[in-house]
This record gives C-alpha cells, sequence and structure tokens, in this order.
C-alpha cells in the first residue's frame, strides 16, 4: 500500500509556500531542488531533474525525472519522462506518453491518458478516493489545529499579561543573538538531566517530578516566543504586538504541517524562544546602572 500520509503532506505544500511569502516563480529549500511555480508553465526538460514538481496554475510538461512527487492544481500535466513517486492533479487532463514511468499512484480528477508504452506502477485513482480513507490525515490536521488553538490562546494571553515583557524579549534577540541562543540550548538540554538527576536523590524527587511535568509548559512558552520574534521580524515598528505574533505563529504552524521541517522549526523556535526568555528575565532583574552625573 502507497504512503498516503506522503501524498496528503505534499498537497500541502503550496500552502507553505503561499503562506511564507514565497513570491517567485519557483522556490529551493536548502540541500534541495524543488519546483514551485504559482502561475504559467513547469517545465522540466529532458536530463534534467527535481525533487518535487508544484504547480497552481498552468501547464506541467516533464520530459526529465521528477524524484518525488508532482502536484498540480489546475492545468494539463504532460510527462514523458519519469517521475518516481505520485502524481495527483486536481483539475485538468493528465497524459502519459510511450516511454513514460510514474513510480507511485496516479491520482486526477478526469479519465488520464496513458498510451500505450506508458506505465503507472501503482493505482490509478480519482481524486474523489483520496477522501475514502481520510482518517489518518484528519487525525493530523485535528491535532495539529488544537495544538495551533492553544498556542495561540497562550500567546495571547502572555502579550495581554506582559506586553513590556514581550517588547523586551524581542529587544533581547535583536541585541544579544549569541547568548540567546547559547542560553536556550543550555535550558532546552540542561533542564531534563537536572530533572533526572534530581530523581536519583531521594530528597530532590518532588522536584525531580515537578519539573518533567513544568517542561512541557516551559518549553511552549519557549514555542510561542520563538512564533513572536519570527512575527517581529516581519511586522516591525512600534505596537502591532498581536499582528507581529499572529504572522509569526501562522508562519511556523504552517511549517509544521510538512514532516521533515516540523522537527526542525519546532526545535529552532523553542531554543530561540526559550533563550530570550531566560536572557530577557535575568536581564530585567539586575540593578539599573546609575546615571552618570
Amino acid at each position: 500500500m502507497k504512503r498516503r500520509h506522503h501524498l496528503w503532506i505534499l498537497m500541502l505544500v503550496p500552502v507553505v509556500v503561499v503562506l511564507a511569502g514565497a513570491g517567485p516563480a519557483s522556490a529551493q529549500e536548502e540541500g534541495r531542488d524543488d519546483l514551485v511555480v504559482l502561475t504559467g508553465r513547469a517545465e522540466v526538460a529532458e536530463g534534467d531533474s527535481v525533487d518535487t514538481l508544484v504547480i497552481f496554475d498552468g501547464p506541467a510538461t516533464i520530459d526529465g525525472t521528477v524524484r518525488e512527487t508532482v502536484v498540480s492544481f489546475n492545468g494539463p500535466v504532460e510527462i514523458s519522462g519519469t517521475v518516481e513517486e505520485d502524481v495527483v492533479s486536481f483539475n485538468g487532463t493528465v497524459t502519459v506518453r510511450s516511454g513514460a514511468v510514474i513510480g507511485g499512484d496516479l491520482v486526477t480528477r478526469s479519465e488520464p491518458v496513458v498510451e500505450e508504452g506508458g506505465t503507472v506502477r501503482g493505482e490509478t485513482r480519482q481524486a474523489a478516493d483520496l477522501f475514502r480513507e481520510p482518517f489518518p490525515f484528519v487525525g493530523r490536521l485535528l491535532s495539529w489545529l488544537a495544538v495551533s488553538v492553544s498556542l495561540l490562546i497562550l500567546g495571547l494571553l502572555l502579550l495581554l499579561l506582559t506586553p513590556r515583557g514581550a517588547d523586551a524579549v524581542a529587544e533581547t534577540w535583536r541585541r544579544a543573538t549569541g547568548p540567546t541562543v547559547g542560553w536556550g540550548l543550555i535550558f532546552l538540554v540542561g533542564l531534563p538531566i537536572v530533572a533526572v538527576l534530581a530523581l536519583v536523590t531521594l530528597v530532590g524527587i518532588p522536584f525531580g517530578i515537578g519539573l518533567l511535568l513544568a517542561l512541557g509548559l516551559i518549553y511552549t512558552v519557549g514555542y510561542v516566543a520563538g512564533a513572536w520574534l519570527v512575527g517581529r521580524l516581519v511586522i516591525r515598528g512600534p505596537g502591532r504586538r498581536v499582528v507581529a505574533f499572529l504572522a509569526g505563529l501562522a508562519i511556523i504552524r504552517v511549517l509544521a504541517l510538512v514532516p521533515i521541517l516540523a522537527g526542525i522549526v519546532g526545535l529552532v523556535a523553542v531554543v530561540v524562544g526559550l533563550g530570550a526568555v531566560v536572557v530577557a528575565a535575568w536581564r530585567a532583574g539586575r540593578p539599573a546602572p546609575a546615571a552618570a552625573v
């Protein structure tokens, strides 16, 4: 049975690109060669290869090799080369020429044209079939939605209760990037170690248990602070705290839909956000320097 989880996630790649602010016709991730076209023609020439091809509106011609999946939202797709995984077309005719090879499933809205000599190694299905077994995807989506709403509520509460504290966190990240990252890593790795060491001693068991239970909240606060910092990079200027936080949280949570990026983005957000909170709190507790007379 084919990897339906992978198929569903790849169909959400264009949403990630748009909400992350992709303006050019094509976009590349570090270490990847993905072709993402918003409008126009997507073409993989003979002898060329890309990892993933996603096109919103326009025709797609594949004479070379797509190492992963092809997703087309509106427009015809003509394949004369090789697609090593799935081909998904929501609106448009898919033509598989003689000698072309699709290594995975072919999912289309209308009946595809497969010439004699064209090969589809997986299943050929209609797009409506994707919704017959939606439970893995629906469960993942509901979990993502629940976490996103919880983070939104927590972030708005923190902005409401400590607006100046949020500004201090953003200022700390801007002026002390190195210490912020360093302390974020120390707290991320060090807190679980301290909790485990406390559990070894009889006296420290209550503290260790309490710290382990609090780690989830601590890391969540760091994640929310990281989203706030991302938002401040996009929305600058005095005030507009809520708008900045919403923008940052939207970017991070949309990126969390991509399996590979989810862990990386979450880890970076926790490290940066937690470090900024720690450094800002430590500086706030220091006495202000005396003014020169």
